[in-house]
């Protein structure tokens, strides 16, 4: 008996506004505990709230870009529940009318052709403090009670997600699309990405839905898919015994890498929603949202298609280089400067990456400046300086920001390009290494990457690599007559 899991995520992104959704609070993940903190997030008797409109129109951004409708009328909610870190003892959320639904994410599915996760309703809400546990008593924080959050909630009626894989590229693509638009930095280790993961497992071929399970507060990708994994070997052991499913909250164990049981789950009436009373309803005009539309920026798979066709580069490359929105835009002021665009991705993802990996710094932050990283690479498609001294420059532009021509000029490199002084040292590395050759000669062409190399040595790297290989062959051609 195969069973196929139907897979729902309620990601919780919180918005990048300067100010909290209802007062003016500063927005600050990294500020000291209870410094950004206010009557009115605090919940003291006889304040109100005031809507911040930034973060209504960061909600209808995501609700375009993942092909929503935008609804015209949008109504707050109470969402009655007690939480230590809740401050009003109740959330200010939406229910019946939000302000996006019925929508989808593409992703590739599992049959490697375009799938439409279904999304059920994107919605604004506040959000909770934050508890930090002790040894024997929790603290409450509550600088992060108030922020804008906006929930996603994905359809299990259209669409699911349908396997482990398709559940981390829905999740990566949510994430991606949203920090491009720069609605949200979503940095998981921060609380600013989360999500409560909903997974029911019904025989192959079956169309109907058997009882579902919600894992809570899940704030990694690996321990998200860890999760998933054991839910679907618990729930089949438990179907294929004739058990039922019991629809509950559990949380995972990330030590034991198990989830356990928390509380039964919660339903609607559970949490007693009512309109906010000290919240006007929402009328978002067509206008307003045709505004806010012409803010959105190129989104990734626009821009992985776009980078396809105008550089012609692998597709392979371009998803490395568009991960980030700001390595793709250090990529296209670099291809300002420079026409060899296969080069230039394969060294901004191979030896740039490498020295901001090394000093553990983003491409934000990065010393070497586009104009300059492509006069490089120019230099070396002109065959001006070989690879191995073009890292070494690299290497210096990148401790101290000077362009390649000044660190040329200061370290008198050049190429020897003189084939006389080549062919000289050629016949010294064959004459040291006769048995290479005889390797070479037998048929084992690849051991004349070794003598390349000890070329190379000699001339410290300043020889052309690709020359050097066709003298060689031209000697061993001659030496073999």
């Amino acid at each position: 008996m195969e069973f196929e899991p139907l897979i729902c995520f309620e990601v919780h992104a919180e918005l990048k506004t300067r100010s909290k959704l209802f007062c003016s609070c500063a927005v600050d993940p990294d500020a000291d505990p209870n410094t950004h903190i206010c009557p009115v997030c605090t919940a003291q008797p006889g304040t109100l709230p005031v809507l911040n409109k930034r973060a209504v129109e960061f909600t209808i951004m995501a609700g375009l870009a993942f092909n929503c409708r935008i609804n015209r009328r949008a109504v707050f909610a109470r969402k009655n529940y007690f939480y230590p870190d809740l401050p009003k003892g109740y959330q200010i959320s939406q229910y019946e009318h939000p302000l996006c639904e019925d929508g989808y994410v593409e992703i590739t599915g599992d049959d490697g052709k375009p799938y439409k996760v279904g999304i059920k309703r994107i919605h604004l809400e506040e959000d909770a403090g934050k508890l930090v546990h002790e040894k024997g008593y929790s603290l409450v924080d509550f600088n992060r009670a108030g922020v804008p959050l906006i929930e996603i909630v994905s359809d299990h009626t259209r669409n699911p997600i349908r396997s482990l894989k398709e559940a981390k590229e829905y999740l990566e693509t949510v994430r991606q699309t949203l920090q491009y638009m720069g609605v949200s930095d979503c940095i998981m280790e921060k609380g600013q990405f989360r999500c409560d993961v909903n997974i029911s497992l019904r025989k192959k071929g079956e169309k109907g839905f058997n009882e579902r399970v919600e894992i809570k507060n899940m704030s990694s990708f690996r321990f998200i898919l860890d999760a998933l994994q054991y839910e679907i070997k618990r729930q089949s052991e438990l179907l294929k015994a004739g058990k039922k499913i019991v629809q509950e909250t559990r949380l995972f164990d990330e030590r034991k890498k198990v989830t356990i049981p928390m509380r039964t789950k919660e339903d609607a009436p559970d949490y007693r929603y009512f309109p906010e009373p000290d919240l006007v309803e929402l009328d978002i005009s067509p206008e307003f949202v045709s505004l806010v539309k012409e803010k959105i920026p190129e989104l990734p798979a626009e821009k992985v298609k776009r980078f396809v066709e105008k550089y012609g580069i692998s597709r392979s490359d371009v998803l490395i280089l568009t991960k980030q929105r700001e390595t793709a835009d250090y990529f296209e002021r670099c291809a300002e400067y420079t026409s060899n665009y296969k080069r230039l991705s394969l060294w901004v993802i191979n030896e740039l990456f490498r020295l901001l990996k090394s000093d553990s710094i983003g491409i934000k932050e990065c010393p070497v400046k586009p104009k300059a990283f492509s006069e490089l690479i120019n230099l070396l498609s002109d065959g001006q300086i070989t690879e191995q001294i073009a890292k070494s420059i690299l290497e210096e532009m990148f401790v101290s920001g000077k362009d390649p021509s000044e660190i040329i000029k200061e370290k008198d490199i050049k190429v020897i390009q003189e084939k006389d002084v080549l062919e000289q040292m050629i016949k010294e590395v064959i004459a040291e290494n006769q048995e290479i050759v005889e390797k070479i000669k037998s048929g084992k062409r690849e051991a004349i990457n070794f003598l390349v190399g000890q070329v190379m040595k000699k001339t410290r790297g300043q020889a052309n690599a690709k020359l050097v290989r066709e003298m060689i062959l031209q000697q061993l051609d001659y030496l073999s007559l």
